[in-house]
């Protein structure tokens, strides 16, 4: 259902080296790169997060509430990505851990644009 996921930066050739390789590991890459804007995937055709700068010219901005969520196979998983996130230049906003009961393990970072990460495994 959903395309892409877009993420203003301010700097958008080091989030573009940030993203593709925190998710080099799952098959990531620049796939499209086009100026202002550029997706990172494994495939056209599949979901991809896109970057770029904001098209009014203003400072990109992290939306407060919004938050961009992958999904994980495991909670091994989980705990990878949030660690080389955090070794990648991200920042802690909730170590990897069980909520929601037994049914949701998850973990959140902050990119250096401000943008709030979640790595996640139902289960």
């Amino acid at each position: 259902m959903i395309g892409y996921t877009t993420l203003g930066v301010k700097d958008l050739e080091a989030s573009k080296a940030f993203y593709a390789e925190l998710f080099a590991d799952q098959g990531g890459k620049v796939a499209i790169d086009a100026g202002r804007i550029a997706f990172i995937g494994c495939n056209r055709g599949e979901p991809m997060l896109a970057l770029c700068t904001p098209y009014d010219g203003e400072a990109a901005s992290a939306g407060n509430g919004t938050m961009v969520a992958f999904s994980s196979a495991s909670k091994e998983a989980v705990d990878a990505s949030y660690a080389k996130a955090i070794a990648l230049g991200a920042t802690c906003d909730g170590a990897p851990g069980q909520r929601i009961e037994d049914r949701f393990y998850g973990a959140y970072v902050r990119d250096a644009d401000n943008n709030k990460l979640c790595f996640f495994v139902f289960g």
